[in-house]
């Protein structure tokens, strides 16, 4: 393709010094010439489109707007549609139109005129609208790469070279890994742990059922079902995932939990991935569920995580205070250690000696002395939280309070000058103080060492490449919380579904934050025993903006729905 730059640049499209540069970024990222030049805006899509169009004498088309023939497309198999990046059009007598990124490729139109044995008549059109309309077509990359593999397991009279071990078997996993390196079932689980990067999931559940066996992805927070591989293969699947993650694969009566930590090249990149791997006997079977822990996807700026300002404010000089306690609340999944990991990586400098008790460590941080819990040992987080008091810490990081003992614990290296950090699993912020209570801690003990707790939740954001405003009735805006001037003034955004966002109109997430400062007022009523309704009344005289107001702050920035600010908060 560097022909085309050639041809681009003789044409003033683009400058010398742009094709260099594009040059450099395909040589590092992969892909073609063309593409690359479209995604650093050097060029539009249209106009190198029109400028083949010309060059080669042959017409341009515009593929969204084309419906094809399903009978026109199985004229060419899937993988040659990929390897050329050609599609089938529509067939006229003995001779059949091509669409083509490339018109120059006679290779690619000898071959197809070989194999069909029609005359080729190419147009040309976009690589953009080539990829979709193959994936439309033909499915995804990813799913031709399984059709493959399923087809290499139907031709082979035992499922994979992948041995399923006896429950009471010796194994040898090294040998037994060794052996199923090129087993059709080793290239599937590959494909899976792939295919769930590129789809930006954060967990893959491969489940087994009486007469199914299927694997989901939770993307954006919602499980979607990607494939449903042959019964027979569950062992040999289950098998290899166990031994990746160097777990007992002989033992099936019991919970596991292991990390899989794999080097991959991804869209031309070497990546370095860890998955944390749960595995659970089941009925028919054991689930398995991997966590994806994506370093990379790892957002450590606060001010991009989706803080209001005055709430953001709040967070951070509670955090640069030198004693007391932070706690950040919410269920599993809303992004409480993301947030805490920011607060802490803020805070990591070569005068701080910060030390973080975690189950599991998800991430590892330079300068952070981190411990992994392992109840069976007895290292549980009240265990590593008074070794933590013996070793001059300045902040402590405890993964989370689940009982009376971490909590007093916790407490009182709060009261004693250091800096405590750590989770809850409550609804909002203001029963937070009630749970601690609850828990044993004294209420004056509870007043005097917590400083802020921060409740949160991760909402859907809407896509931005599909998003179109939408007309509700004022009525429905009033019942979500806006007030009268905000139902009249605001614009509501919706994903109507395209490529990008895999037809789901939402694309990433972020974060709705409930910040209560405990205020002098505040103090009196936690002394005094109060409920959590009157807290959280004084907390909003206070000034504390609520899971659902920031919920609302977020649907007139046109971040996230009405509908997904509902599904998470409470008026």
């Amino acid at each position: 393709m560097s022909k085309l730059g050639e041809l681009l640049v003789s044409s003033k499209l683009i400058s010398k010094e742009q094709l260099t540069e594009a040059i450099s970024v395909q040589n590092e990222h992969g892909g073609r010439l063309g593409y690359t030049l479209i995604k650093l805006g050097y060029v539009k899509e249209d106009e190198i489109t029109q400028f083949l169009s010309q060059q080669y004498g042959v017409p341009a088309i515009n593929l969204s707007v084309f419906e094809i023939d399903r009978e026109i497309i199985k004229l060419i198999p899937a993988d040659v549609a990929q390897k050329y990046q050609v599609l089938p059009i529509s067939r006229t007598g003995a001779t059949l139109t091509l669409a083509m990124t490339d018109p120059s490729n006679v290779f690619a139109m000898d071959d197809i005129k070989f194999m069909t044995g029609y005359n080729i008549e190419p147009v040309v059109t976009s690589e953009l609208a080539l990829r979709e309309a193959i994936d439309k077509y033909y499915g995804s990359t990813t799913a031709l790469e399984l059709k493959k593999v399923m087809d290499d397991i139907e031709f082979e009279e035992d499922a994979s070279d992948l041995e399923v071990i006896e429950e009471d078997a010796d194994v040898d996993v090294n040998t037994l890994e060794s052996s199923s390196e090129d087993a059709p079932v080793v290239k599937l689980v590959n494909i899976i742990l792939t295919d769930a990067v590129r789809k930006g999931a954060s967990d893959i559940h491969i489940e087994p059922y009486e007469k199914e066996f299927r694997v989901r992805y939770r993307i954006d927070g919602l499980l979607h079902e990607q494939m449903t591989p042959p019964l027979r293969m569950r062992d040999a699947i289950i098998s290899r995932v166990k031994i990746m993650s160097k777990l007992d694969i002989s033992e099936k009566r019991l919970p596991q939990d292991g990390r899989i930590k794999l080097k991959m090249n991804l869209d031309g990149r070497r990546k370095e991935l860890d998955y944390r791997v749960s595995v659970l006997p089941c009925l028919f079977g054991e689930k398995i569920v991997m966590r994806l822990l994506d370093s990379d996807k790892l957002m450590l700026d606060m001010t991009k995580l989706g803080f209001e300002r005055e709430s953001l404010d709040k967070f951070t000089r509670a955090i640069h205070r030198p004693w007391g306690m932070v706690l950040v609340t919410g269920p599993t999944g809303s992004g409480k250690t993301n947030t805490l990991y920011s607060a802490i990586q803020q805070l990591n400098t070569p005068t701080t000696n910060i030390m973080t008790a975690e189950d599991p460590v998800e991430f590892n941080m330079a300068g952070i002395n981190q411990v992994q819990m392992k109840d069976q040992i007895g290292l549980n987080f009240a265990a590593a939280l008074r070794s933590f008091l013996r070793q001059d810490p300045n902040i402590v990081l405890v993964g989370e309070i689940r009982d009376f003992e971490t909590a007093e614990i916790a407490i009182k290296a709060s009261l004693t000058g250091h800096l405590v950090l750590s989770t809850l699993h409550t609804n909002d912020a203001p029963s937070t103080i009630n749970r601690l209570m609850n828990m044993g801690i004294e209420p004056f003990l509870v007043a005097t060492s917590v400083h802020l707790i921060c409740a949160q939740r991760l909402v859907r954001r809407v896509c931005k490449e599909c998003r179109q405003v939408i007309s509700l009735p004022r009525k429905a805006l009033t019942d979500v919380g806006f007030s009268d001037d905000e139902a009249d003034a605001v614009e509501i955004f919706e994903g109507q579904g395209c490529p990008t966002c895999n037809q789901t109109g939402c694309k990433g997430r972020v974060g709705l934050f409930e910040v209560m400062e405990v205020s002098d007022p505040l103090r009196e009523l936690i002394l005094t025993g109060a409920n959590s309704v009157e807290l959280r009344e004084q907390a909003i005289e206070d000034g504390m903006v609520t899971l659902r107001r920031s919920g609302i702050s977020k649907i007139m920035l046109g971040q996230t729905t009405i509908e997904e600010v509902v599904k998470e908060t409470v008026l």
